[in-house]
């Protein structure tokens, strides 16, 4: 029987399978196993209509670090320069040919040892005749000399000689020995005698005297010194850099004939600009440096400028330290380390963690014990490298993601609640790439 629906009273009717059939309609086995296909396929989609699949939970996979507790040190780099504690590019002050040379390039030399000589017979002839006129002055002095001081002895006896005559015969004349006339007399006498004493003591003539010694001397002086300049010595301890010129050529005015450096310590000048100068003070340790050359060199901050460079308002650093075997040059490129601060036990965190917004917040993702991530603000203070210190919102011991961080700072705060969380380990070293 099939049910057949009366479209005037709403009504359900069963037809009969054999009516059916008579009239062409009544369906076929085959037929009626596809209707019934249909029918259960269009039941299963309207039942997965009414009710809405479940939302998937968000899945990330990270790495995270462990925030330590560790020292941390705020370090200055910066490329410089090489230069030698000590140099003297000696330049000679008379104007010679070379005579001889005492030392070769690369020599190592004391303070005052002779380096060259120059060639000096003119200066020494000068110097021998300088001498002689002294020696004229000299003699000629001794014999000023020795005549005032004769003429003063002389006039000295005669006006002592006059004093005795005036004063007797003023006792004389008291007692009325002698006439008043016999004591003007001798007063006359005793006034001459004093005249010539006071001009004797002037010595105008041995002031004229030393006058001519004195010059006598000075051209002297100057004709060694002449002299002495032909002969070339260190000033300083070191060693010879440059000799650019041989026996019997004559130096360019104003051209070093040698130079001589001390080696023995290093200085590294360093241009750094004023807010990494003023994490700087002299003492603070230092390292140096130069490609090519193995391990690093310690040393110490020896100068901080307390003026700008003009021209690239930058602050000059000096960084000393010893050379050991001289192995570091002078005009050498190197990179120089400065430590300007050290923080004992400082919360440190890895670089990568770091979150920073476009207004300068900065911030990390931690992890509970469930996997939890939360996004927790920060506040930073020194970087070393590829690690950075946290001054607030961690304690230490924090798990805070590295690699995926930036992922999950895409979610919103609902999603990154919800967010399913998987910690991956690091790489190992050698692991290839494309794993």
């Amino acid at each position: 029987m099939t049910k057949h629906t009366n479209m005037h009273t709403n009504r359900t009717e069963t037809l009969p399978y054999e009516f059916l059939k008579s009239v062409g309609k009544a369906p076929s086995g085959r037929r009626v196993r596809g209707l019934l296909g249909f029918v259960v396929a269009g039941l299963l989609l309207s039942g997965c209509a009414a009710k809405e699949a479940p939302e998937a939970t968000p899945v990330a996979t990270v790495q995270v670090a462990t925030a330590e507790k560790e020292p941390i040190q705020l370090k200055i780099s910066s490329d410089a320069v090489l230069y030698p504690r000590e140099q003297s590019a000696i330049v000679p002050k008379v104007l010679s040919p070379v005579e001889k040379f005492y030392v070769e390039r690369g020599s190592h030399v004391k303070a005052g040892q002779l380096l060259v000589q120059l060639e000096n017979q003119d200066l020494a002839g000068a110097h021998l005749k300088s001498e002689g006129g002294y020696q004229q002055a000299d003699a000629t002095y001794q014999m000023q000399l020795q005549r005032v001081g004769q003429d003063l002895k002389l006039a000295k006896e005669t006006r002592d000689a006059a004093q005795k005559v005036f004063d007797s015969r003023e006792i004389l004349y008291k007692q009325g020995a002698v006439a008043a006339k016999d004591v003007a007399d001798a007063r006359i006498s005793l006034t001459q005698a004093q005249n010539q004493y006071d001009l004797a003591q002037k010595k105008v003539d041995l002031k004229v005297a030393e006058g001519q010694l004195n010059a006598a001397k000075g051209d002297t002086a100057s004709a060694a010194a002449q002299l002495a300049y032909t002969k070339i010595t260190s000033p300083i301890n070191g060693v010879v850099t440059d000799r650019p010129y041989y026996p019997g050529e004559t130096p360019a005015p104003g051209a070093p004939l040698i130079t001589v450096m001390d080696l023995s310590q290093i200085i590294a000048r360093a241009h750094i600009s004023q807010v990494e100068a003023a994490q700087l003070k002299y003492g603070d340790p230092a390292t140096i440096s130069v490609p090519g050359q193995s391990p690093d060199v310690k040393g110490k901050v020896t100068m901080v400028s307390p003026a700008l460079d003009p021209n690239s308002t930058t602050v000059e650093v000096w960084v000393q330290a010893e050379n050991p075997g001289e192995r570091l040059r002078a005009g050498s490129s190197a990179r120089v380390t400065m430590v300007g601060k050290t923080v004992p036990n400082a919360v440190v965190i890895p670089d990568a963690a770091l979150l920073t917004s476009p207004d300068g917040a900065t911030s990390v993702i931690t992890l509970d014990s469930s996997n939890v991530p939360h996004k927790t603000p920060v506040t930073t203070g020194i970087r070393d490298g590829m690690n950075v210190q946290v001054t607030k919102g961690l304690q230490g011991g924090e798990r805070v993601v590295t690699t995926g961080v930036f992922e999950l700072d895409k979610e919103d705060p609902d999603v990154l609640a919800q967010t399913k969380v998987q910690v991956q380990a690091p790489a190992k070293a050698g692991e290839g790439e494309d794993q």
